[in-house]
């Protein structure tokens, strides 16, 4: 079995990095950076899509295959006794709950940056219905059209009148990561919940300062208390990694070396 697309930068402890949308990890090229001034950043690529992958054929996506990646590359890059820290966004901070559950013994500490897992909130069936109808809109109208009602159900909005789009070509959705993201990624990742049994003292929660009152803020600090864990705020909102590089590096530098 070939070992997943990962990139590394950087010397020092090992933290992963587990990207959002469909695991492309771009617009993380300054973050990455930062944190490879202290770090061994390891970059996971879990469908090789900045790797001569985009524009393949993309099967419907498990929470559990990208974690038993993220798991298969810790093993690459640590000892048989090493631990590593992770620091996952969005679908990629679902991905590190369930690798915490999974290989806890392999991770130091989990910074998990707003992950939509929405069927763990108490209207959880109602929230995911939401991404559902994403999904849907994807099909129907394409694009665009989806991205908007997309960013209403983040901001807890009503769902805009349905704009006027066609529907994706036969294979478009392969050919951009938010393609993926949309027809292979955000149903069955929003529709995780993670196990009870996560260790709370290796486990931050993240959410961003402009996400206040959005549902990724509400998903984080549900899932906070629920597994007793600290509610870390970073700069920016759900893409406050791309929007404030530095400051939000900086912040998970400084939450890392207080969680130890």
């Amino acid at each position: 079995m070939t070992e997943p697309f990962h990139d590394v930068h950087g010397s020092g402890p090992v933290l992963l990095v587990l990207p959002g949308g469909a695991g492309h990890p771009m617009g993380l090229d300054a973050l990455t950076g930062r944190l490879a001034e202290r770090f061994t950043v390891v970059v996971l690529d879990p469908l090789g899509l900045a790797h001569g992958r985009l524009g393949q054929p993309v099967a419907e996506q498990r929470v559990a295959d990208w974690s038993e990646a993220a798991h298969r590359v810790l093993d690459s890059v640590l000892p048989a006794d090493g631990s590593a820290c992770v620091l996952g966004f969005s679908s990629g901070a679902v991905a590190a709950l369930d690798l915490l559950a999974r290989h806890p013994r392999r991770l130091r500490h989990v910074v998990a940056h707003e992950p939509p897992c929405v069927a763990a909130l108490p209207d959880g069936r109602l929230r995911h219905e939401g991404f559902r109808a994403v999904y849907d809109t994807y099909r129907r109208a394409g694009l665009t059209a989806a991205g908007a009602r997309l960013a209403a159900e983040l901001d807890g909005r009503p769902a805009p009148e349905r704009a006027p789009g066609p529907p994706p070509a036969p294979g478009a959705e392969w050919e951009s990561p938010m393609g993926v993201f949309l027809a292979r990624v955000l149903v069955p990742f929003s529709g995780y919940v993670p196990p009870g049994h996560l260790p709370a003292g290796r486990l931050t929660l993240a959410a961003g300062t402009a996400s206040r009152g959005q549902l990724p803020h509400r998903t984080a600090a549900f899932l906070a208390e629920r597994h007793g864990s600290r509610l870390l705020e970073l700069p920016g909102g759900h893409l406050g990694a791309a929007e404030h590089p530095e400051a939000f590096a900086d912040g998970v530098v400084e939450a890392l070396g207080t969680a130890h």
